[in-house]
């Protein structure tokens, strides 16, 4: 990035930091997380040890971070080398991205960056200016994007609601500060699990593995009243009403699953996954060891805040997560795709000069799509 881009980042998130103070907090039991922060351009530092708030406020405005992290580990030692720090236990995390659901919506809102000439094109596998394949993909992602997100958020929530008897106090969502949601459970059962049974969890949580005994089909002389019904709790109670729909279909969706035998039925169970299975990144919810994005600090990649949701169905990252000022900026833009933020709409820009609010200007500036040069 460019130096003159750098320090308009480095003054805006300054100011950001200065301003909304109440907003950048340590979490519970602070003195036994391990802290990091990036700075643009930059390396990660981290294996740091923070106290309070006051300690984080200071390192805020001495560094001026692009990304600031604390861990999902408490240790008795957090800022010594990793084998080290002698680990506790650790809260339960999950990732869910809307990079990471599919979504037909995505092609339309994707653009490409050649790494080699800095062309920008739509969502391209090679560039056509210089025909290099080096293209990193850029999103912005779009309403579909985070209903989409939401909806595997409620998904998750459930289960650990009604599988796992987690208290719904226990469950804190925050929108990521880009594409998707991070989802904390504190105070659990699952406090001082591995990486390997956290391995078994994702599965559970993703509906990975299951095998058709679980609900009722056999190799070897099936029988109907082994299967599993709307009623029961967990999964076959899912299950059932993903593959009957309504009671009155059950019967015979029953003698088709059946007919079609053992094997089909695998197959079966695999489709399924795909609909009601959480759609998490499993490997972050497997480590014990991770830093994660601070609640309230700025996500580099777009300029708004990794913010916590009271209330994931009103909740409109766009404009309650956008806490950057309004004053007018010029920039030179390119950015083929409108994009909305505090309910207004941006874009698309074709490699012109324009002036936005800083708050849009810092955005496209995160996104590379647009510099102050």
């Amino acid at each position: 990035m460019k130096e003159i881009d750098v320090n308009f980042l480095e003054e805006s998130f300054k100011k950001y930091y200065f301003e909304h103070s109440e907003l950048i907090q340590v979490l519970e039991r602070a003195s036994e997380r391990e802290f990091g922060y990036q700075k643009f351009n930059s390396g990660m530092i981290r294996h740091l040890s923070i106290k309070d708030d006051k300690e984080l406020h200071l390192l805020c405005m001495q560094n001026i971070p692009s990304d600031i992290y604390c861990s999902n580990a408490y240790y008795s030692f957090p800022n010594l080398p990793m084998n080290e720090k002698d680990w506790k236990e650790a809260d339960l995390i999950f990732d869910i991205d809307a990079k990471d659901l599919n979504l037909p919506c995505r092609e339309n809102h994707s653009i490409s960056i050649c790494n080699e000439c800095n062309k920008i094109s739509k969502n391209s596998g090679k560039c056509d200016n210089c025909n290099s394949v080096k293209m990193e993909k850029k999103s912005l992602p779009c309403k579909n994007c985070i209903d989409s997100s939401k909806n595997e958020v409620l998904k998750l929530s459930e289960i650990l609601i009604n599988d796992f008897q987690i208290n719904n106090e226990n469950i804190h969502v925050y929108f990521s500060g880009n594409e998707g949601f991070h989802v904390y459970v504190y105070n659990s059962q699952f406090q001082q699990l591995g990486s390997r049974e956290r391995s078994e969890l994702v599965d559970y949580f993703m509906f990975k593995g299951a095998i058709p005994e679980t609900f009722g089909m056999k190799k070897f002389k099936p029988n109907r009243l082994f299967f599993s019904d709307f009623n029961q709790s967990g999964w076959k109670g899912r299950f059932s009403k993903h593959i009957f729909g309504t009671k009155s279909k059950r019967s015979k969706i029953i003698s088709e699953l059946i007919s079609n035998g053992y094997s089909s039925f695998q197959k079966t169970l695999v489709d399924v996954s795909q609909n009601i299975g959480v759609k998490i990144d499993p490997n972050v919810t497997m480590d014990i060891h991770r830093i994660f994005r601070l609640p309230g600090s700025i996500n580099s990649k777009s300029g708004l805040t990794k913010t916590f949701c009271s209330d994931l169905k009103k909740f409109d990252p766009y404009t309650e997560a956008s806490f950057l000022a309004d004053d007018n900026i010029e920039v030179l833009a390119n950015c083929p795709i409108e994009f909305k933020l505090k309910n207004r709409k941006f874009g698309p820009f074709f490699n012109e000069k324009v002036t936005v609010p800083r708050f849009v200007a810092v955005y496209m500036i995160c996104k590379k799509l647009a510099s102050l040069d």
